[in-house]
């Protein structure tokens, strides 16, 4: 491998830590004659069924042709009906890289069980602890491979305008039909620095903006929200302050995808949201289109509501990532600062997955798993 491996000290941590230094450009592929040592319970798990081949994978990303402004509109429109928005999680090799065998088998059930759009590098794809060549690359990779099967929007937001500027404006150049993007975030604005930099985003084309107080520690007023809506490339908003305020949107002519699993489906049907934008899909991909689609079903809502609490135990996207490895879906891989939930919350979650094993896309076995079975890494590109 072309990377300097060092094992870090974590002799009070139950798990196995490495940090990678990589030398070179990142690379989406298992290099060839990877000397990384996994245990011999990570050698079992069922991901080995799946484990990828040692030939290089190659990304081919080709820069999109410009869009007419009749083609402009019927994408805007096509955007804003699409319902279920899976925010896709990336998996990962031992060696830290992409694992895009295990990712394109994620979007491939996901199209099969009737999603119809995936933010690429959103919160629950570790954008955030991307390099933007990587980040770039996964869009160009989703959007040359499902482009014309489903939506891809990248989230290519930022807390600095010139940065969020410059990564949209490459998205649109793969291809990518939307961006999500955020109000600045830690080093908040002023509201007339936040109407700017919102209007700069959107000038770029089609976006979601996305209202997570939670997570920025600024909330977009109601004000700002009414009238960016009036920018023609303004989608809607991934709202999650609540049902109430998503009503209270839709009344006034602005589209609200539900940002909350657990309020989702009474955002669309009691509240008018153009749907959800979801990181329990992920898992449950059927299950949740079907809230979405079909007629209001509370029975199905109430019998998953521990399931999408139990998801959301520690912060997204450390439950869904360990959910994922224990269904045999992913490589136990995480990228640090995320780590996998302790023994006891695998424990519980184990028995809320056996329960929706059955809709749950390419799960044989569900494993509780060790806590050395799990890797964590630590990468820094140069």
């Amino acid at each position: 491998s072309p990377a300097e491996t060092s094992r870090c000290s974590a002799a009070s941590h139950p798990f196995r830590v490495v940090c990678l230094v990589s030398q070179q450009p990142a690379v989406f592929a298992e290099p060839p004659n990877m000397q990384m040592q996994l245990s011999n319970r990570v050698q079992r798990q069922p991901l080995q069924l799946s484990r990828q081949s040692r030939s290089s994978l190659r990304v081919k990303a080709v820069l999109a042709t410009p869009l007419t402004d009749t083609q402009k509109r019927t994408n805007v429109d096509s955007l804003k009906q699409t319902s279920v928005i899976t925010a896709i999680k990336t998996p990962y090799l031992p060696n830290g890289k992409f694992d895009l065998k295990s990712y394109d088998k994620l979007v491939d059930l996901q199209i099969a069980n009737g999603v119809e759009g995936v933010i690429v590098g959103g919160t629950t794809g570790e954008g955030h602890l991307m390099s933007w060549d990587e980040h770039i690359m996964l869009i160009a990779h989703t959007v040359n491979k499902y482009g014309d099967r489903l939506k891809v929007i990248g989230n290519t937001g930022s807390n600095s305008t010139g940065e969020a500027l410059h990564a949209t404006e490459q998205g649109f150049a793969v291809g990518m039909h939307a961006a999500l993007q955020i109000n600045p975030y830690y080093g908040k604005t002023s509201m007339a620095g936040l109407r700017a930099h919102l209007n700069a985003v959107l000038n770029e084309g089609p976006a979601i903006i996305y209202n997570v107080p939670s997570r920025t520690g600024q909330d977009i007023p109601d004000a700002v929200a009414l009238e960016i809506a009036k920018h023609p490339n303004f989608l809607g908003m991934k709202e999650c302050t609540g049902n109430k305020r998503i009503g209270n949107y839709v009344q006034q002519g602005v589209p609200c995808w539900s940002g909350n699993d657990d309020e989702a489906h009474d955002a669309r049907h009691n509240f008018g949201s153009a749907g959800v934008i979801s990181v329990t899909s992920n898992l449950i991909p059927g299950l949740m289109t079907r809230m979405m689609n079909g007629p209001a079903d509370p029975e199905l809502n109430a019998s998953l509501q521990q399931l999408i609490k139990w998801l959301f135990c520690e912060p997204n996207p450390i439950p869904l990532n360990t959910a994922l490895m224990m269904c045999g879906l992913v490589r136990p891989v995480f990228r640090l600062p995320y780590v996998p939930l302790s023994r006891v919350e695998r424990e519980q979650g184990a028995k809320l997955l056996e329960a929706v094993k059955d809709h749950i896309p390419g799960c044989q076995e569900i494993r509780v798993m060790d806590d050395d079975d799990f890797l964590l890494i630590g990468s820094a590109h140069k």
